[in-house]
């Protein structure tokens, strides 16, 4: 089957959609199907011409929003060359702009909402959500009404979408969602990861890899490190991912006051040997997120066999207290405080075992071929492939 995925930018700073989208389309095509991109970024954008798909660049777009008036002709005109369409984030253009081609055609199309509908945002930016809810009638209520089916990656963000706007109507479906394996040679990663970062080598390491951004819980991992290592010398944070909004030197006002900031390690963003590198140097994963609809670091971090400290806002939390790969507090300092202490409480065997799970728990649940055969699955439940004009499901 040949299918489409719509998406605002292909940026791999905006974090793990487009990760998780780059590995779901390698694994259509080891089980052959064939993927395609539309994105509102210019064609001469590098990570358009990098993307490992035929990526149909129809921008520069306009603003933050993305308008672009190439978009709803050239969905018109190719919508037919699709087994299935699939709408990948709301609030930009390229969830309305699907609607404006699609509505009343004989084309269907699938939503994931990447977690952009969890009420949090509400209560973090309540100025910010009242122009959502003028935007949401006429707008991204038309989108998810009319969807196929809207698509969610836990029962978790599938529950929270409801409580967001109360003019709410869709066909729900919860779907598989994950990453690949690593590949590469686990002690070349690490030994290249450690001659960029000498200083962390014999270092016990706790990890934070993702965007530097308030919603995921920086300051409360920062400030849970120093009333809980402070003093113990042998740890280390390692803080790894983007500052897309500037807020990474207010953190590091905070370490010095603090008195950690000696302690405390900025890498920025980290691909390819680098992340796994570090990802295989570390001993946890701490992601204290108020906010979370899964999480793909928290998955490549179990396909490390590295177990992960989460808050119970990251979607995933249920799966991993009932696979024992982590431990799960609430998105408080209190909460991330606690999950320090009872890392450091267990035995060397309890961590030991604890990794093992965390691989396990992997391949259970997340490994992407997973995903890949449940899209394959939903799709060819239909009777017919919005090819030949009919509905999907």
């Amino acid at each position: 089957m040949k299918f489409l995925h719509i998406i605002r930018s292909l940026d791999p700073r905006l974090g793990g959609p487009i990760e998780a989208l780059g590995q779901l389309t390698r694994a259509m095509r080891a089980i052959g199907h064939q993927t395609e991109v539309v994105t509102l970024d210019s064609p001469r954008a590098p990570w358009v011409r990098a993307f490992g798909a035929l990526t149909h660049g129809l921008g520069p777009s306009a603003g933050s929003y993305g308008y672009s008036p190439c978009f709803v002709p050239w969905l018109r005109q190719h919508a037919s060359d699709y087994d299935a369409i699939f709408v990948r984030g709301l609030w930009q253009y390229h969830s309305f702009g699907t609607w404006c081609a699609l509505h009343g055609s004989k084309f269907k199309y699938f939503v994931f909402t990447h977690g952009m509908l969890d009420p949090w945002s509400k209560r973090r930016y309540p100025i910010k959500h009242i122009k959502k809810w003028l935007y949401w009638p006429w707008a991204e209520y038309r989108v998810l009404r009319d969807a196929q089916a809207v698509l969610f990656t836990s029962e978790d963000e599938r529950m929270l979408a409801r409580r967001s706007f109360w003019l709410y109507r869709c066909r729900e479906a919860v779907v598989s969602y994950g990453t690949a394996e690593p590949s590469g040679d686990p002690e070349a990663q690490k030994l290249i990861f450690l001659e960029r970062h000498p200083e962390l080598s014999g270092k016990r390491l706790l990890l934070f890899m993702s965007r530097i951004h308030p919603k995921k819980g920086c300051d409360l991992l920062i400030r849970a490190f120093a009333r809980v290592l402070g003093c113990d010398s042998n740890w280390r944070v390692v803080m790894a991912g983007p500052d897309q909004i500037g807020w990474r030197e207010k953190l590091i006002d905070l370490t010095r006051t603090l008195g950690v900031a000696d302690r405390v390690c900025w890498t920025g963003m980290l691909t390819g040997d680098l992340k796994w590198g570090l990802l295989r140097s570390a001993e946890v994963l701490a992601l204290p997120s108020h906010s979370e609809n899964f999480g793909i670091v928290v998955a490549e971090a179990l396909a490390c066999g590295l177990p992960v400290l989460i808050s119970n806002r990251v979607n995933i939390w249920r799966e991993i207290v009932e696979d024992k790969a982590g431990i799960v507090a609430s998105d408080t300092l209190e909460g991330t405080e606690g999950l320090i202490r009872s890392w450091i409480d267990l035995s060397a065997d309890d961590r030991s075992q604890m990794g093992e799970r965390a691989r396990q728990c992997f391949f259970n649940r997340f490994e992407i071929r997973k995903a890949a055969s449940a899209l394959v699955e939903l799709v060819s439940s239909a009777d017919i492939s919005p090819r030949h004009g009919h509905n999907l499901l």
